[in-house]
């Protein structure tokens, strides 16, 4: 067993997820694996236990299924050994927001915004107690950018950034750390599973450079990594003029060009 802290990463059995796990795996950390996919993260953890040696848990679950997520969650509150949780898992949907019924877009919420946020709660209050520990987000830039025209996953992404930050500043003072990784395309299952091209898109990452450099910014305890970014000026331009807003949003009134008439 290995005396650095364990990782539990979720939608562990292919993509991003997958890399992730091998990834802190060559770095000595045990690890527990979540995923719907039972047979392919077998397989995944036995490569792993034969390459590196670690302790590897296999936990076949769906997050969204509420028996599933709450032995994720007991597995997160319970189990000191787990320091790291990467909360990869999500979806991206099929088709544009007219295509999409109640229920789809429903479950693409359930898995990309609630098993997220409950999972980190199931975690932080021990992290928060130990003043040790690091949460990973994995957003995209597409919460960024509604231009893409994914409107429910993009919002689902906007969520995931908004929470990571939120959670950075409550709970940085307390020794925690909480990263949110903001990937552009990237070769993963995840085109596929919506129903679209992979191959006919421009500029898309290789999942092992794209959670290489997620882990650049791990290690330099980066709030928000982006990695096909290359001015990082341009979001610190970005995030200074969202915060230079914060103080003028306390107002008795509304503003002026409001009440002047039309």
């Amino acid at each position: 067993m290995s005396s650095k802290p364990a990782v539990l990463v979720t939608g562990a059995s292919s993509g991003i997820g997958a890399v992730y796990a091998d990834r802190f795996a060559r770095r000595g950390h045990d690890l527990v694996l979540v995923a719907r996919d039972g047979e392919r993260l077998e397989a995944l953890a036995a490569r792993l236990r034969a390459e590196t040696g670690i302790a590897v848990d296999v936990v076949r679950a769906d997050l969204t299924d509420a028996a599933d997520i709450a032995r994720v969650e007991a597995r997160l509150r319970e189990d000191a050994r787990i320091g790291v949780l990467v909360n990869n898992a999500g979806a991206a949907g099929h088709g544009g927001f007219l295509d999409q019924g109640p229920e789809q877009v429903a479950r693409l919420i359930e898995l990309n915004v609630t098993a997220v946020a409950r999972l980190a709660s199931a975690v932080a209050p021990r992290f928060a107690a130990a003043g040790a520990g690091a949460i990973v987000n994995i957003g995209s830039v597409v919460g960024l950018a509604p231009e893409f025209g994914m409107a429910v996953y993009g919002a689902t992404k906007a969520f995931v950034l908004f929470l990571s930050q939120g959670l950075q500043g409550e709970l940085g003072p307390k020794g925690v750390y909480v990263q949110a990784v903001l990937p552009a395309a990237t070769r993963t299952e995840i085109w596929e599973r919506s129903g679209r091209d992979v191959n006919a898109l421009t500029g898309v990452m290789e999942v092992g450079e794209l959670v290489d450099a997620a882990l650049v910014g791990f290690d330099r305890r980066e709030a928000v990594t982006i990695p096909p970014l290359p001015d990082a000026a341009q979001w610190s331009a970005y995030d200074a003029a969202r915060a230079a807003m914060v103080p003028n949003f306390g107002q008795a009134h509304a503003a002026a060009r409001y009440r002047a008439a039309a």
